[in-house]
């Protein structure tokens, strides 16, 4: 069809990312009740409930290219799931109802909810090697900054371009033993460390946003998690590459087997093809990205942010909810 309502079928438009978000806020606001209670499992089942509940009211064809899973793990969204109504636009998606589920249990910052979306077959389907190498940067970082380089080269090149001295360069970068000497490199070339405790999308998008606290964000995460923050990153301008990191020669042979390629450094438009794409985050606890869940006497207050691609445009948007339609009012105590 070549008509423009026929291509609204076969492309994601724009007012999808409204919807989506709608199933952000409810993942996010479902597992409020699990924040600081040191039950991660719980906090992840809530917000996967309702996020399926309210994809589910959704015009559109979805395929879950990154969810949580394989198929029987259930009830968690699972890779291969069509989710949507399935009258609309053809598209794939990358879903995670909380990324930070840890920092959700212990009741720490900057976790969040979030979907990418883009047109059906653009994800790089990824789920067979767990882990990447990632680095993202701003739009200065382009043509300036590439994995194959050292990290102080990296970080020097970055700070000319952005016109900073190195002392001044905040390095966002997941707080686990694999990065003990990559944290050394970068405090040895200079620059000051950020450590996360968790959720490097919201890292990666920080250090390419214009008014970000991060300059970069390195190291190695979840390759799922990477697929998504391309989505956001191509939005921003910014840039991102990766490069897959098998933890075990079996998973290695298991990517070789999916059409993978090793050694081998991945861009945004590798990782997520086009620039039709769209990112939704919601907060479930206050970070740098969004804010959290909050209750404001009868209602309960959600931050969320909505990035899309082809428009390059960054929309915030806050909603206030009413309690009496989302929870039992012990649930909103500690808030």
């Amino acid at each position: 069809m070549t008509t423009e309502t026929g291509t609204l079928f076969l492309h994601p438009d724009r007012n999808l990312a409204l919807e989506l978000v709608r199933a952000t806020e409810a993942a996010a606001i479902r597992a409020v009740p699990f924040i600081g209670r040191g039950d991660k499992n719980g906090a992840d089942g809530a917000a996967v409930d309702a996020m399926r509940k309210f994809l589910g009211t959704v015009n559109f064809d979805g395929v879950v290219v990154i969810g949580e899973g394989e198929k029987d793990e259930a009830p968690m969204l699972f890779n291969g799931e069509h989710v949507g109504n399935g009258r609309g636009p053809a598209c794939d998606i990358a879903v995670d109802p909380i990324d930070g589920t840890s920092l959700t249990a212990s009741g720490r910052r900057n976790a969040i909810s979030m979907i990418a979306a883009a047109d059906r077959g653009a994800m790089l389907d990824a789920h067979t090697v767990f882990y990447m190498e990632k680095i993202v940067t701003g739009p200065e970082g382009i043509g300036v900054v590439d994995l194959r380089q050292s990290v102080a080269e990296n970080i020097q090149k970055l700070a000319k371009a952005k016109g900073k001295p190195v002392s001044e360069m905040s390095i966002g970068i997941l707080d686990r033993p694999r990065h003990e000497g990559l944290i050394e490199e970068i405090r040895a070339a200079g620059a000051g460390t950020r450590l996360l405790l968790d959720g490097d999308v919201a890292g990666g998008i920080d250090a390419a946003s214009y008014e970000g606290r991060l300059d970069m964000c390195i190291g190695i995460g979840g390759s799922p998690e990477g697929v998504a923050t391309a989505c956001a990153i191509k939005a921003l301008g910014g840039l991102i590459q990766t490069r897959l990191a098998p933890k075990t020669d079996e998973e290695k042979q298991k990517g070789l087997d999916a059409g993978l390629k090793f050694d081998h450094v991945y861009s945004a438009d590798e990782l997520v093809k086009g620039d039709n794409t769209f990112f939704v985050a919601t907060g479930v606890t206050d970070g740098n990205l969004v804010g959290g869940v909050r209750r404001k006497g009868p209602i309960i207050r959600t931050e969320s942010i909505v990035l899309r691609a082809r428009s390059g445009t960054i929309r915030r948007v806050t909603a206030d909810h009413l309690v009496e339609k989302w929870l039992d009012e012990g649930e909103f105590a500690g808030l």
